[in-house]
Order: structure tokens, then C-alpha cells, then sequence
């Protein structure tokens, strides 16, 4: 079973930085889900997808896999550059958008 190594990516709630900087380390399913016929639910006999570790560092992640003989894989996070932009960009000469008021 291999082990997934990764930042969690932010809720579409959550504007600050806080629950995101962690490194988390999940499992790939080891087997498909599978959809229960009377009442709809979904299931699975993977125990393993329910565990989900939390660490600080991604080397402190890493050294736990190392730790139990897991075979493991790190996910990098991608990092986006925030655009800088001032409020009077909107109204510059020769800006490329129409200004809609």
C-alpha cells in the first residue's frame, strides 16, 4: 500500500493560511468503491482510506513512512504568485478590459 504525502489544498471557506501550511499523509485506495443496491450507499473494505495523519513538516511525514516501511510518495505543492494589483489599474489609460459603470 502506498502512502501519499501532500499539503491539503483550502477549503473554498477558508481565506487565511491556517489549516493549510500542514503536510498530510493518506493512503491510495487499494480498492474500488463500490455502490450498496438497496439503499444507494457508497463503500468500500479499504480501511486504510479513513486515515488521515497530520504532521508540520513534510520531513517529519516523510520520517514516519521511513519509520513504519511504508512505501510512500511526495506530492509538491504548487505554489501560485499572487498578481499585485492596485486599485487605480482600474482606471489607467489604455487599460485592455472595458470599465462596465
Amino acid at each position: 500500500m502506498v502512502a501519499r504525502i501532500s499539503r491539503p489544498a483550502k477549503t473554498a471557506m477558508q481565506s487565511g493560511q491556517a489549516k493549510a501550511r500542514r503536510w498530510m499523509l493518506d493512503y491510495e485506495p487499494a480498492s474500488a468503491k463500490t455502490t450498496e443496491p438497496l439503499m444507494g450507499w457508497t463503500s468500500t473494505s479499504d480501511t486504510q482510506a479513513q486515515v488521515r495523519l497530520f504532521f508540520e513538516t513534510r520531513e517529519e511525514a516523510i520520517a514516519y513512512a521511513e519509520r513504519k516501511g511504508l512505501e510512500y510518495r511526495v506530492i509538491e505543492p504548487k505554489e501560485k504568485t499572487p498578481k499585485t494589483v492596485s486599485y487605480s489599474e482600474n482606471f489607467k489609460f489604455g487599460r485592455v478590459g472595458t470599465w462596465t459603470h
